[in-house]
C-alpha cells in the first residue's frame, strides 16, 4: 500500500519572475528524513490552433538548445489570470489568432520529478486572424501544418518539444472516440 511523504519544511533557494527553485525536507513512513529539491511554477497552457484542416503552430528560436522548434503556442500562467485566459493571450501573442471557440482537452505535468507544473491544453477553433504581440524578446513565426505534416516533422525529429508533443497525444488520444 502507497503511504504519503510528510512534509516538514519547504525553503525557496532562487527566485524570478517564472518559477521557484524550491527543497522540501519531508519525513518517510519509515521514519527517514529526506530532501526534495524541484522547480515551482503557476503552470502553463499550451493551444492547439485549429484552421482549416491545418494546425497553426510557432517556429521559435529556443536558446537552452541553440535551435529553432516548432511548437504549438504556449506559455507560463500569468497571475490573476484563469489557465483558459492565458491559453487565449498565449494564441494571440504568438500567432496573431483569436479564437472562437476553445475547448480544454487535458491537463498533463511535464515532467513529475522535476516540477509540480501543470500544463492545461486547449483545442482552438474558430480563429480569425489579428496581429501578434510578441514579448520584446521573442522572435515567433506561425506556420500551418497538417495533421500528416506534423506526424512527419515528430517522425523525423523535427518537432522534440516535449509540451508540443505531450498536447498532441492528448489531441490524438480524443480522436479516437
Amino acid at each position: 500500500m502507497y503511504r504519503k511523504y510528510q512534509k516538514v519544511s519547504e525553503k525557496i533557494v532562487e527566485s524570478n519572475p517564472y518559477w521557484d527553485y524550491r527543497v522540501d525536507e519531508y519525513i518517510l513512513p519509515n521514519l527517514k528524513q529526506g530532501k526534495y529539491y524541484y522547480v515551482h511554477t503557476p503552470g502553463s497552457a499550451m493551444v492547439i490552433p485549429i484552421l482549416d484542416e491545418k494546425f497553426v503552430m510557432t517556429n521559435q528560436y529556443r536558446y537552452l538548445n541553440r535551435k529553432m522548434s516548432l511548437e504549438f503556442p504556449g506559455g507560463g500562467l500569468k497571475p490573476d489570470y484563469s489557465p483558459r485566459e492565458n491559453a487565449l493571450l498565449e494564441l494571440k501573442q504568438e500567432t496573431g489568432y483569436v479564437a472562437g471557440e476553445l475547448i480544454e482537452i487535458g491537463q498533463f505535468n511535464p515532467c513529475n520529478g522535476l516540477t509540480d507544473e501543470i500544463c492545461y491544453v486547449f483545442l482552438a477553433k474558430n480563429l480569425e486572424l489579428s496581429k501578434q504581440d510578441l514579448d520584446e524578446s521573442e522572435e515567433i513565426s506561425p506556420i500551418l501544418l497538417s495533421k500528416s505534416e506534423i506526424e512527419s516533422k515528430i517522425k523525423k525529429g523535427e518537432i522534440w518539444d516535449g509540451m508540443t508533443l505531450a498536447s498532441w497525444s492528448l489531441y490524438l488520444a480524443l480522436q479516437e472516440f
